[in-house]
């Protein structure tokens, strides 16, 4: 699946109403679980970090500026 132009996975483990997630934000590959009974839910839930991680990304990266001053 892809969010955000993220492509990320979610799979079932042997374990009931537990997913397996998976996703990449640049060099930094994400993985956790998740409980919940829908898959629909888990993917919100990825969906969130998602959001937190790019989030993250920019707040770290430094940003251009249109300000020219002291050229």
């Amino acid at each position: 699946m892809i969010y955000k132009g993220i492509e990320y996975t979610i799979a079932a483990t042997a374990e009931p109403d537990i997913w397996r997630w998976r996703f990449q934000v640049g060099d930094t590959v994400r993985t956790g679980r998740t409980q919940t009974r829908m898959v629909e839910l888990a993917a919100r839930r990825v969906q969130a970090k998602i959001d937190a991680a790019l989030r993250a990304l920019a707040s770290s990266s430094p940003r251009e500026s249109g300000d020219r001053t002291g050229l």
